[in-house]
């Protein structure tokens, strides 16, 4: 199946020059996104993964039904303030800004083998900020799986030290 088939690309969106790669496509067709699980699955399951933990939003999307089909743990990484108990945050630059993410401090036990899922990956500024909260929880990130890469934002170079594994990419 070629899931770029079910990728909506919306030009100048969030601002001009930026090409979006949309999911919701993809995820409203049950087919497309029942078999984007499964190949994400057949990429990491040779990984020892006890734990998958997913960025907000499209994280979750990802995550969950991928930590489902392995039959492991799903943890949630939220922005700052949305978790209600007691919580680590690291923070990360945006293009226009900075923000935070948090997890709870029991989301991960020392010595876990977690896999990091979300939908894209762009400038990994994200991701980085993901692998470092579940590293200062004691987990080992063993990869990170998403469904789409943009490789001219070069993410990639933020996580030197971890298998990456992508169903798709764009220029």
């Amino acid at each position: 199946m070629d899931f770029k088939d079910y990728i909506r690309v919306i030009p100048d969106f969030p601002q001009p020059g930026i090409s979006f790669k949309d999911i919701t496509t993809l995820l409203k067709n049950g087919e497309a996104y029942k078999n984007s699980i499964n190949e994400l699955k057949k990429m990491v399951e040779h990984l020892k993964i006890d734990v998958i933990a997913g960025p907000e939003a499209r994280g979750f999307v990802v995550g969950a039904p991928l930590a489902y089909a392995l039959g492991v743990g799903f943890t949630p990484i939220r922005k700052s303030g949305k978790l209600p108990g007691e919580t680590i945050e690291a923070g990360y630059a945006l293009e226009y800004g900075k923000d935070k993410l948090a997890m709870h401090v029991d989301a991960i036990e020392k010595g876990q083998n977690v896999l990091i899922a979300d939908d894209l990956l762009a400038t990994g500024g994200t991701i980085a900020t993901s692998v470092n909260l579940v590293r200062q929880l004691g987990g080992n990130v063993v990869g990170a799986a998403f469904m789409i890469e943009l490789t001219e934002l070069k993410g990639r170079d933020k996580l030197q030290d971890i298998d990456v594994f992508t169903l798709m990419s764009y220029e």
